[in-house]
């Protein structure tokens, strides 16, 4: 699973550390995420895609597959 995390946060200014507090996980956690090494539960997702103010699918998405 990919995602723009890392694009949503530029846009609203945010730090890996700020996110991670804003959603109670790590830094690191965000940091796997942004890397594609770790894919977030659902309640996560949800609050991440809140906290930008977008849809779930607005942040995450599958790759496609051939």
């Amino acid at each position: 699973m990919k995602n723009n995390i890392k694009v949503e946060r530029a846009i609203k200014g945010f730090t890996q550390e700020d996110l991670a507090n804003k959603v109670a996980v790590s830094r690191q956690t965000i940091n796997a995420m942004e890397a594609n090494k770790y894919v977030p539960s659902t309640v996560l997702s949800l609050k991440i895609a809140r906290i930008f103010n977008k849809k779930v699918e607005e942040i995450f998405f599958l790759e496609k597959v051939d």
